[in-house]
């Protein structure tokens, strides 16, 4: 009798815990597809609202949720003629979020996949993600 009360309140404390949520990530960058917007959370609280720039037709920007993998400060693209990529932050392969000269073009599809900021957009997101550690960032990319 005892063994099954014993049981029956740790089954209980084990489904409580496991419905709680994660402790919440310091800083979430969503970036919307549709709007070429991207959104910045600091502890559930939107700072920011940015244009952005992701890929022009025929291009692909992968939509998913991802931590980030590598910050790279003057990263230069190896697959398109040395672009500067200012303010790198990497979250899936070669796919970042980053500054770009082009700020014309800010708004609108114009990227080769990566996500763009205007450079000191990408600066401020950058130096969050430094500041709080990549474990504590997430990268969210929706249609």
């Amino acid at each position: 009798m005892f063994q099954r009360f014993v049981f029956g309140v740790f089954a209980s404390c084990l489904a409580i815990a496991t419905a709680l949520p994660a402790q919440a990530d310091r800083v979430v960058a969503r970036v919307s597809i549709s709007e070429q917007v991207m959104h910045v959370y600091h502890h559930g609280q939107l700072l920011f609202e940015w244009p952005v720039s992701t890929a022009r037709q025929g291009k692909i920007t992968p939509t998913g949720d991802w931590r980030p993998q590598f910050l790279s400060r003057n990263h230069r693209s190896s697959r398109y003629n040395n672009a500067p990529m200012p303010y790198s932050v990497f979250y899936s392969g070669h796919y970042a979020i980053h500054g770009t000269d082009q700020v014309n073009r800010l708004g609108r599809p114009a990227s080769a996949g990566c996500v763009r900021l205007h450079p000191d957009n990408a600066r401020v997101f950058f130096d969050m993600v430094r500041n709080e550690g990549m474990d504590q960032t997430r990268v969210i990319v929706v249609r």
